[in-house]
């Protein structure tokens, strides 16, 4: 096996180590959510099959949708036991995180900020978390928990970044050189009520982080409070992104998370749709959400391409 040094496949001047990365990507890629479903008794103390389970199918598609046994309700403390154990340890402190920097997603009234679209139930349109961070403070580990589901709609739509870049790729090289850019995408300084929160953050779409020699995304699908780099092949990528993410690709997934039921993933594409709470009940959605500056450990490129992610656990 080459070294992560040698084996470079996110390379645009190596394409026999790209075709060789793409072959094993797509054989026996999952596209349903059933396929990347993993039962677990306890997600604060996986026994070894269930982590193992969920590292496959994370190191195969970055991600992975664990359903916690019904005689376990899990917490706040579950869900950051459950990210040490794949070495998520630092967690992303942003500005509406609970103290402990793990978010709670809920719909909040209007004089809280509602303005944020993650804490009302509109749609949410496609991103990867943290596209506005410092490139020294990205995100790249998540883990999503569902407390308690919307009492209809709020589906969350998924796509592995490797994908994405696959098919770029596959349409256009120069579509991938376009987004690898250092200042391919710029996110305008955050001002609220004359007081800036975050300063302007440019930066690439894609990138190689340097220590796993995996690929990274920042992204949102949003028109305003965005500038892309003003070229061609840009402009021509990002709308290629945008029909992509806006077509019935079979890469995309769809899943409604339940009680329960979580998401573990390297920071992959996701949107939600729009859903609505049961005043009657008092059934209202609540999500856990824990953001980390950490890769999933295990999930690097020589990891998964050393066997760890080739064939899904039946």
């Amino acid at each position: 096996m080459n070294s992560p040094h040698s084996f470079k496949p996110f390379d645009l001047s190596d394409d026999r180590a790209y075709q060789r990365w793409r072959e094993q990507k797509l054989d026996g890629y999952p596209v349903t959510a059933a396929a990347l479903l993993v039962p677990v008794t306890n997600p604060a103390r996986l026994d070894t099959t269930e982590h193992a389970a969920l590292l496959q199918r994370c190191c195969k598609a970055n991600m992975a949708v664990y359903q916690v046994s019904s005689e376990v309700v899990a917490g706040r403390d579950d869900i950051r036991s459950l990210g040490r154990q794949y070495g998520l340890e630092q967690l992303d402190t942003n500005l509406r995180a609970d103290e402990d920097s793990i978010t709670s997603l809920r719909v909040v009234e209007e004089t809280a900020g509602t303005h944020y679209i993650p804490y009302t139930n509109r749609p949410l349109n496609w991103h990867t978390d943290g596209y506005y961070n410092r490139l020294d403070e990205q995100v790249r580990g998540i883990i999503l928990h569902c407390v308690t589901p919307a009492a209809s709609g709020g589906d969350n739509l998924l796509l592995d970044p490797e994908i994405a870049y696959l098919l770029l790729r596959d349409e256009n090289p120069d579509y991938v050189a376009a987004l690898m850019q250092p200042d391919a995408m710029t996110i305008p300084p955050n001002v609220e009520n004359g007081v800036q929160l975050r300063a302007q953050q440019s930066g690439p779409v894609f990138s190689v982080e340097k220590r796993s020699a995996a690929l990274h995304m920042r992204y949102t699908a949003r028109t305003r409070s965005i500038e892309w780099r003003d070229d061609r092949n840009t402009r021509l990528a990002a709308g290629f992104l945008a029909e992509l993410l806006a077509s019935d690709s079979a890469y995309i997934i769809r899943h409604r998370l339940e009680a329960g039921q979580g998401v573990i993933c390297n920071n992959v594409l996701h949107r939600r749709e729009a859903f609505e709470n049961a005043a009657a009940s008092g059934q209202q959605r609540l999500l856990y959400r824990a953001r980390y500056h950490d890769r999933m450990a295990g999930t690097g490129l020589m990891n998964c391409l050393a066997g760890t992610g080739n064939a899904l656990v039946e």
